[in-house]
């Protein structure tokens, strides 16, 4: 499935969603999405989507969102952000099917090359159904892989879905100013490095310090090079840090946010952050999450006709995940 305007040379055409009546708020859900997980006990396990499925539908939440199907990303939807020879190389190893794409976190599967594009398309499908007027805001539940780079793979990151779907934005929706907000655990490095010199994408990352959490970059001092220099914020937390701490920098995020006044806004909402996550240190509750959520919501109002896409990042206790996405959801709609 392709989401270049028009299509492209696969003759792609965008896919259609499950619409409820009235719901201003559009989700990604299916089993083709759940199947970006690692075997073998890997902390991102496949098992991550039913998760979040369970509490969505407990909440209620099925019956007031807009269902949109995962579909997979071609090969140009893909090189959108990645080079092609990483394009090859992770369709080779997913033949293959053994090994590691890294040095190790990111172990090869077969498959994962199917898996990882599925994530990349599904996040483009939300992209688009913003764009096309359809709605303001969409959730995708295993997007937010914001660790790959370009040409490599990293932190269980096998392609970048928030770089492609940025790249994206300026190729089909005639979008240039960006506003992307990180509260993962772990700073956002792929997207960081890949527009490090990008004045038109503003960066926000409230995450762990690189003092004691992979991978060990985003200091306060990193804002940018060149003419971003200044566009990108990076906000380190100590390990063991919680809302107060949070409460205590979220407005920074948003008066840099506002002060670029951006044209589109996402969010990376890993619920890594959240207490009790067995790889990261920080001790914030869900409720973070949901007031990052509402008030960008707010902000988007204000500056880019609502329009926000969030996606679920990391997040490795599946109750803290499914809560935590649950409460973004249900403050995308009520914002």
């Amino acid at each position: 499935m392709c989401y270049l305007r028009g299509g492209c040379r696969h003759g792609c055409r965008p896919g259609r969603g499950v619409k409820a009546e009235g719901a201003a708020v559009a989700v990604v859900l299916g089993e083709q999405l759940a199947r970006y997980g690692f075997p073998c006990g890997h902390p991102f396990g496949a098992d991550r989507h039913a998760a979040f499925q369970r509490e969505f539908e407990q909440r209620g939440l099925l019956s007031r969102v807009t269902l949109l199907e995962p579909r997979g990303a071609g090969t140009a939807e893909l090189e959108l952000f990645h080079t092609p020879e990483y394009v090859r190389f992770v369709q080779e190893r997913s033949q293959c099917g053994a090994g590691s794409l890294d040095t190790g976190d990111t172990p090869v599967f077969r498959g994962v090359f199917e898996a990882a594009a599925c994530v990349v398309g599904s996040s483009l499908a939300a992209a688009r159904w913003i764009l096309d007027g359809e709605r303001r805001r969409a959730f995708v539940p295993i997007g937010g892989l914001h660790h790959a780079g370009r040409g490599h793979a990293a932190g269980f990151c096998v392609f970048n879905d928030c770089g492609v779907v940025i790249e994206y934005l300026r190729h089909a929706g005639a979008v240039r100013r960006i506003a992307y907000v990180d509260i993962d655990a772990h700073h956002g490095d792929g997207v960081f490095y890949a527009f490090v010199e990008d004045p038109e994408l503003i960066f926000a990352d409230v995450h762990e310090s690189g003092h004691s959490l992979y991978p060990g970059t985003g200091a306060a001092s990193e804002t940018g090079r060149g003419a971003a220099a200044g566009t990108k914020l990076n906000v380190p937390l100590a390990a063991g840090a919680g809302d107060a701490e949070f409460d205590a920098v979220w407005p920074q995020i948003l008066a840099h946010v506002e002060h670029y006044a951006p044209e589109f806004l996402l969010l990376q909402c890993g619920a890594d952050s959240i207490a009790g996550d067995p790889i990261a240190h920080l001790l914030l509750s869900t409720a973070c999450h949901a007031r990052a959520a509402r008030e960008l919501c707010a902000l988007a109002d204000r500056l880019c006709h609502g329009r926000v896409l969030a996606f679920g990042g990391g997040g490795y206790d599946r109750g803290n995940l499914a809560r935590a996405w649950s409460g973004v959801v249900e403050a995308l709609l009520a914002a």
